[in-house]
């Protein structure tokens, strides 16, 4: 988008390019994606340089999260694409013998992509690579509140993509509303429930479906008998990635009373193992975001009782990675989604507690079980619902793609990675064909 151009210009102007079919061939959908590649490899160090800016992420963390990330899900697109494409054949009942009935993706037309701060890299050229695959024009709106990454993409992206065909209009509140006003042929919105909502009020008046990627309280279950130290080192690396800023980080952790107080020394000592006596040194620990969300965060750090952790300092937006036991449901921590380093531990009596406290809050966007009991993961499996499950490690699902990423009820609707994208940005179109002689 240039300066002069209003969003329902450069909508227009994107349209106009749908419109002209040149972004259905195959060609130009894998030499986007190769482009898009292109701007990753080659100019990931600015796009890390921009993430410590907004995040404090290491570069180490920056390209094993977002950069390198979203360059082998492009590789894994661009090895099957042509595949994926491919009509499906389907069967014709006898009373239509002669015709042939297939199905075909089609593209949708002008993608609307928005992209939230905590991962504003992957979780913008991700789904844009999904789109561009399917063979749309796309509007990207990265967040304002990672002003670095989005004023980096916003260089870059014109240098390697086709400007005709992918936008990118930074702002706020304005032009994401302006944006939100145009009529979209699909709009990708990753971000909270309550911008969700107007997100998808917003897409009713034209009748554009939406998928929404959102959180929500993802919880952990760690069953008695566990190599503790095993599952203490897992849980937090997951928790503490970002400095917790991850949708799908474990936000709780549900245990027995006799394993809890040897699971929070557990934890304790993982956090000192990977981010040392004060993590605050570390290289891979990163910041929160803003003062508004460290503010929050600060606020629920008087919930239970504090194992490790607990130190702040609102000049660098610094919290310790924060570990709470003696955590009462009740307590201020457990009344919305955490997003920032504060892991707390509560206490059930057994598997059947356990299932029914996760039943009775809303579904989350993903279920971690730690267990070597296999009836045990196949209650959990089978009694809650999720929007994805890790069984042993979490975050981990995220990296395959072959599976679907999404959630359910609460935490979304929609899901994408790999070929799910494709299905997400294209509409499966039935095809019967009927000789006339």
């Amino acid at each position: 988008m240039t300066a002069a151009e209003s969003p329902s210009e450069v909508v227009a102007r994107l349209r106009a390019t749908f419109r002209t079919g040149r972004t259905r061939s195959l060609d130009w959908r894998t030499g986007q994606l190769t482009r898009l590649r292109d701007l990753l490899t080659e100019s990931g160090d600015e796009l890390a340089d921009a993430l410590h800016a907004d995040l404090g992420k290491s570069r180490g963390e920056s390209y094993r999260s977002e950069i390198d990330f979203t360059v082998r899900e492009i590789d894994h697109t661009l090895e099957r694409l042509a595949g994926w494409l491919e009509p499906e054949p389907a069967p014709v009942p006898a009373v239509l013998a002669g015709a042939s009935a297939q199905t075909v993706q089609d593209p949708l037309g002008v993608v609307l992509v928005i992209a939230p701060w905590n991962y504003p890299v992957q979780l913008l050229l991700a789904p844009v690579a999904g789109a561009l695959a399917a063979g749309n024009t796309v509007v990207a709106k990265p967040s304002e509140l990672a002003p670095a990454t989005s004023a980096a993409v916003a260089r870059l992206v014109p240098r390697y993509l086709d400007t005709d065909a992918v936008a990118v209009v930074e702002g706020a509140v304005p032009e994401t509303t302006a944006l939100l006003a145009e009529r979209f042929d699909h709009i990708f919105y990753t971000g909270n429930g309550t911008v969700g909502r107007i997100v998808m009020a917003a897409a009713a008046k034209h009748l554009t479906p939406v998928t929404l990627e959102l959180g929500g309280k993802s919880p952990a279950f760690v069953d008695r008998g566990t190599d503790l130290r095993t599952v203490a080192s897992r849980l937090v690396s997951g928790k503490f990635l970002n400095a917790g800023q991850t949708c799908v980080a474990p936000d709780y952790v549900l245990t027995d009373r006799e394993t809890a107080p040897a699971l929070a020394k557990a934890l304790a000592e993982a956090v000192e193992e990977r981010f040392g006596t004060d993590p605050s040194t570390s290289a891979e620990y990163g910041r929160i975001v803003n003062e508004r969300h460290f503010d929050r965060l600060v606020r629920l750090l008087d919930s239970g009782r504090t194992v490790t952790g607990g130190v702040h300092d609102r000049g660098t937006k610094y919290i310790a990675p924060t570990v709470l036991a003696d955590v009462s449901p009740n307590d201020p921590v457990m009344a919305e989604e955490i997003f920032g380093p504060v892991l707390p531990v509560l206490t059930v009596d057994g598997l059947d507690a356990a299932i029914g406290f996760i039943n009775d809050r809303d579904k989350p966007l993903a279920l971690y079980a730690f267990t070597t009991d296999p009836e045990v993961r196949e209650r959990l499996l089978t009694e809650t619902s999720s929007g994805g499950v890790g069984m042993g490690l979490p975050l981990a699902h995220l990296t395959v793609s072959d599976l679907p990423f999404g959630g359910v009820g609460e935490s979304g609707m929609g899901n994408y990675h790999g070929r799910y994208s494709l299905e997400t940005f294209s509409h499966r179109k039935a095809v019967l064909d009927t000789p006339l002689g």
